[in-house]
């Protein structure tokens, strides 16, 4: 039993007070002794009900007193031992020492004296190294909500699996919407038989209606070519497990009928906002189709894009009325603007150049000041070997700037071309880029997830060989006489021939239409084929690449540099395409380190294995058969772990799907 109350609190005052009245009432009584009985009476009988009612007052109030401090010992006990919380007290080594019963039964009795980061993983690191109050972790297939209370050095733990697994239900019902897009449906069936037609659509109709029936997909055809479909977060991700198939039947069962059908798919997830999903649908899909169409593009509200399929080479299904139409489109886009800036991409190559300087031709046919951005920094050997032919010709010479010279042209009413590339990070200079509020863009890569922003016309072809073949056509349907001059001719061939070595990738009828066209304008191929030429240096130090090969078992062959050396992007290349001509070699890998310390890496192959979207997984991109990335501060060790991880799971994906 203990006191609540100290009496000695209230008696000790009360004594002295008694004290002083009969001090008084002896006073009096010496005085006046009647007054005085009276007088001593009346005190002794007020202090005893004084007394009574304080000793009742103080003994009701210990007795709540009591109960109330009582109620919170057991409050606090069923607290700690009874409410579904856990309790984990910790010694300053962070280890065990105490549970409530409750955590007790989960974790069992073993665990005390354990390190609390062997039992949740990592925990106290995360919250120190943070200075955080609240983490979350998991046991035993059972999620917490932690909270750390340092001055007592306690873990306070609350079971959110039920909540996980209502969010996850809450998350699976997210809507999800789809357009399915048949690529090429009008330019097969144009000259196609009534009864044929009627097969091929009978035929691609079942097939997408019995995959939605699989996946309990509902779906709706709009138009000939293209279908809407609706699902849930959940059925998408059953989906993917599957990689899409459907994009294989869909071209197996053409392939039956004697015809090339393929299938694109844009999909948007991610938000309860259906006019936000169907944006996101078909802005996949347009991206889908800007990477050569074949394949899934998956957008979410918050996130990077998602891509299966692309396994085949893009088919060309572009058309000269598009050209037309783009072609004029752009005359009226830079006769708007004072001035014209043309740049391509970083460490521009031949088609860079070659298409730079078609559309500085261009813009001059229509009366237009036009320069083309190029520094010292960026011309290599090859480069050097055509600048070395400009410097003849003055009116040429006369089209290069540098970035410095090309800012202080710039005005609100100057137009900014990029060719060759549409990635904001991958154009000759950003800050130029960022300060021009009229660009255009053309280009024949695969579309990537991130496009230069708000520009007034792309023109982007992944079916085209290389920019300076669309660049070419676009000169075509100028309605002036003015010619291209020989050695803008040469160098837009040259980069026809660069890209598609030789004209045997990429390489379509439109290909060989541009480069008659460039060579009657005066193209020399024997130029041309002086300004790919070699120094021995160079054709040494491919050959050293060439020379330290790995050719693989399943038909993959990866160069990784001496650390101690650095290698022109150009160089890499060659030796990644040269790598194809050995017998069995299916995709080659050649990784180097730059002059600036990054790594490079040059991917080809003959089109069975996508060397795109090995590229990138590392950051890169590219075509089917041609792509590269660069990587900065990573050992090239390391790199070349990553990327013979991505090539394995690259080719491992690719048997599931067969």
């Amino acid at each position: 039993m203990f006191n609540i109350i100290d009496k000695k609190l209230i008696y000790i005052p009360f004594g002295i007070a008694v004290f002083h009245i009969l001090v008084l009432n002896i006073f009096v009584m010496a005085n006046h002794v009647r007054l005085g009985l009276i007088v001593l009476l009346f005190s002794i009988l007020l202090m005893l009900a004084v007394f009574m009612y304080l000793a009742r007052s103080i003994t009701s109030s210990e007795e709540r007193s009591r109960k109330i401090v009582y109620g919170i010992a057991g409050s606090r006990k069923y607290a700690v031992d009874e409410l579904p919380v856990g309790l984990i007290l910790l010694n300053d080594d962070d280890e065990i020492d105490y549970m409530n019963p409750h955590i007790l039964e989960k974790l069992g009795n073993e665990k005390i004296g354990e390190p609390i980061n062997r039992i949740f993983s990592n925990i106290m690191t995360a919250l120190k190294a943070n200075n955080m109050k609240v983490i979350e972790s998991s046991y035993d297939e059972k999620d917490y909500r932690i909270f750390w209370e340092e001055e007592h050095k306690a873990l306070h733990l609350f079971d959110i699996s039920r909540q996980r697994q209502l969010e996850s239900r809450v998350e699976e019902k997210t809507p999800v919407i789809g357009i399915l897009y048949l690529d090429n449906y009008d330019d097969v069936t144009q000259n196609m038989s009534e009864a044929l037609k009627s097969e091929l659509n009978n035929s691609i109709t079942n097939t997408i209606n019995d995959w939605a029936n699989r996946h309990n997909v509902y779906i709706r055809r709009f138009s000939q070519d293209r279908f809407i479909i609706v699902l849930n977060s959940k059925i998408l991700k059953d989906i993917e497990e599957t990689r899409f198939n459907l994009l294989d039947e869909v071209r197996d069962r053409s392939d039956e009928i004697g015809v090339q059908i393929t299938l694109s798919i844009g999909i948007g997830e991610g938000t309860d906002e259906f006019i936000e999903i169907g944006e996101l649908a078909q802005s996949s899909l347009d991206l889908a189709l800007g990477r050569g169409g074949d394949q899934v593009a998956i957008k979410a509200a918050n996130g990077n894009a998602r891509f299966y399929g692309g396994k085949t080479d893009p088919m060309e299904k572009r058309t000269r009325v598009k050209a037309r139409v783009v072609a004029h489109a752009l005359r009226d886009i830079l006769l708007e603007g004072d001035n014209v800036l043309i740049m391509g991409h970083k460490r521009p190559d031949m088609d860079s150049l070659g298409a730079s300087l078609g559309v500085a031709r261009l813009a001059s046919m229509n009366g237009i000041e036009a320069r083309i951005i190029l520094n010292e920094e960026d011309v290599d050997d090859t480069m050097q070997r055509v600048m070395n032919e400009v410097t003849g010709r003055e009116d040429l010479l006369d089209k290069f700037v540098t970035s410095e010279d090309a800012w202080n042209l710039m005005n609100p009413k100057t137009t900014v071309v990029v060719v060759d590339t549409h990635r904001p990070g991958m154009v000759l200079d950003e800050d130029i880029l960022n300060k021009a509020a009229r660009k255009v863009v053309i280009d024949h890569h695969r579309r990537g997830d991130d496009i230069i922003s708000n520009p007034l016309l792309v023109y982007m072809e992944p079916y085209a060989s290389s920019a300076s073949e669309l660049v070419a056509e676009l000169i075509e349907y100028q309605n002036v006489e003015k010619r291209l001059s020989r050695i803008e001719a040469t160098v837009m061939l040259t980069g026809i021939i660069v890209d598609t070595r030789n004209y045997t990738l990429r390489t379509g009828s439109r290909t060989f239409d541009a480069a008659s066209f460039l060579r009657s304008h005066g193209a020399d191929p024997v130029l041309a084929q002086t300004f790919l030429k070699d120094d021995i240096d160079t054709f040494i130090a491919r050959s050293d690449l060439i020379k330290s090969a790995e050719i693989l078992d399943n038909g993959v062959a990866i160069v990784k540099s001496d650390e101690a050396l650095s290698y022109h992007p150009v160089t890499v290349a060659q030796a990644a395409d040269q790598l194809l001509q050995i017998e069995g070699v299916k995709a080659s890998f050649v990784m180097a380190y730059r002059e600036d310390d990054s790594v490079g890496i040059s991917a080809r192959s003959f089109g069975e294995i996508n060397v795109q979207l090995i590229m990138e997984a590392l950051g890169g991109g590219g075509h089917l058969t041609n792509a590269a990335t660069r990587i900065l501060d990573r050992p090239i060790d390391l790199v070349y772990e990553d990327l013979v991880k991505v090539i394995d799971e690259a080719l491992e994906n690719r048997s599931e799907e067969e």
